[in-house]
This record gives C-alpha cells, structure tokens and sequence, in this order.
C-alpha cells in the first residue's frame, strides 16, 4: 500500500464503522461493523466534543483517530485528547498517522486549547516512537483499574 498520493483525512461517522474494523484490529482492539458502529454511535451521543478523523490512502480507509477534549481545573485551558489512533499496518509509512495527528492539532489549536495528550498503552513501543518523532514527550504514567460491573 505504499507510494501513491499522501494520505488524507476527513471526519467520520458510526457509518464507516465497517471500513474502521481493520485499524481496530490493528489497534489491538478487534470488533465487528456493529459493535464499532454502536460504540461511536454512543460516543458521540454521550460527548459533544467528540469528533472522529478517518485517513484515507489509495481510496482506503487506512486508519482513524478519536478526539476528545477534556476540561482540566488545574490548567488554564481544556486539554485535547487523542484517545485512540490507529493505522493498518499495510499503511504505515504512507503519512496516514502524521496526517491524523496534524489535523488533530488544527482542530484543538482552532478550538484555543494549548496542550494536546496521547494515550498509548506500554505496548505499543512502534507508537511510542512516532509520536516522539512528532515531537511529543512521555510524561508520566496513567494507571488503571478495572471497576467490576
């Protein structure tokens, strides 16, 4: 899936949920059309601020990346959040996860937000490069616990 045109972005909706299933996978996260479509269905119903950027490369959707933005009494502006981003493994190296994580910093930049976060699990150390490369720096660590249901 290399060479070609750069990658491009547009936004997304709970109706690409079937073209999302590969970039969920390749997130580590797999589901089907149906769950996909229900849990962006229900993201964007339970967050205005919710917005979700589809890459696009060789008339694919290669990837996707979900934003947030998350009021912070600590910081003198929201913080933006990139809370999950991910690229078919076909379509790294074509700029279809730089081209995410550009249009993610216009649109909080746009929005007056000074500080944009990425979370990525201790797994992902390929991640963890590219967004260094993008100029972002690790600190700190996110603990997490699971809350019986």
């Amino acid at each position: 899936m290399g060479g070609g045109a750069a990658a491009t972005v547009r936004d997304g909706s709970p109706d690409d949920a079937a073209a999302l299933a590969p970039s969920f996978a390749a997130l580590g996260y797999p589901a089907e059309p149906d769950v996909i479509r229900g849990r962006l269905a229900a993201m964007f119903a339970d967050d205005p601020t919710a917005r979700l950027l589809v890459a696009v490369h060789g008339g694919a959707v290669v990837g996707f990346a979900t934003l947030h933005v998350s009021p912070m009494p600590h910081r003198p502006t929201s913080v933006g959040r990139i809370t999950a981003l991910a690229v078919v493994e076909a379509a790294r190296g074509t700029g279809a996860g730089r081209a995410l994580v550009q249009e993610a910093e216009r649109h909080f930049m746009a929005l007056g937000i000074t500080r944009l976060e990425v979370t990525s699990g201790a797994h992902h150390a390929a991640a963890h490069t590219f967004y260094e490369h993008l100029g972002y720096v690790n600190q700190g660590v996110r603990f997490a616990k699971p809350l019986p249901s």
